[in-house]
């Protein structure tokens, strides 16, 4: 991923609206981001419960979704992400909403996937070892290329009713 500044992030959000830009809080670590191996930028708003932020490179340029994550607890033994593939702990993967952008997410419109709850995708798939015992280990270029594409559809579904270019 091409290096961001503050800047950069706040105004590549394509569903926010003026008050939630405002609220953005950015990782306490950002101006220690290593971008040459961040496939995406994902985080936790430290302030406000349940929200999230995913910044991707759509067509070269960064776009990013503001997520609202689920409250509550699952009755499942594991789950699965659908962005990195890997089996965790039910309670570790949150089902994480996004308003779309334009007017389908004016009118209430939203996607959503099962993310990792503590946005860790990008760290997952760059583990040595398989995290549970029944998950098949693939070469880790591939599962950082997966995740990369799967991060980068799922901000597209943001994208695509808006007639958002970025």
């Amino acid at each position: 991923m091409r290096p961001l500044t503050e800047e950069d992030v706040r105004s590549s959000f394509v569903n926010a609206s003026p008050d939630e830009l405002r609220l953005v809080t950015l990782p306490a670590d950002f101006m220690l981001t290593d971008w040459d191996h961040l496939d995406f930028l994902a985080w936790r708003d430290p302030r406000t419960r349940g929200r999230g932020y995913l910044v991707a490179e759509i067509e070269g340029e960064p776009a990013g979704i503001v997520m609202r994550g689920a409250e509550g607890s699952s009755y499942a033994r594991a789950a699965l992400c659908n962005l990195c593939h890997t089996m965790q702990p039910a309670d570790q993967v949150v089902m994480y909403t996004a308003r779309k952008a334009g007017d389908a997410g004016a009118h209430g419109d939203s996607v959503g996937t099962y993310i990792c709850a503590d946005l860790s995708c990008h760290e997952n798939v760059r583990l040595a070892a398989p995290l549970a015992p029944n998950e098949v280990r693939a070469s880790v270029d591939l599962k950082i290329d997966g995740t990369r594409r799967r991060t980068e559809a799922f901000v597209g579904r943001v994208l695509e009713t808006a007639g958002v270019r970025r």
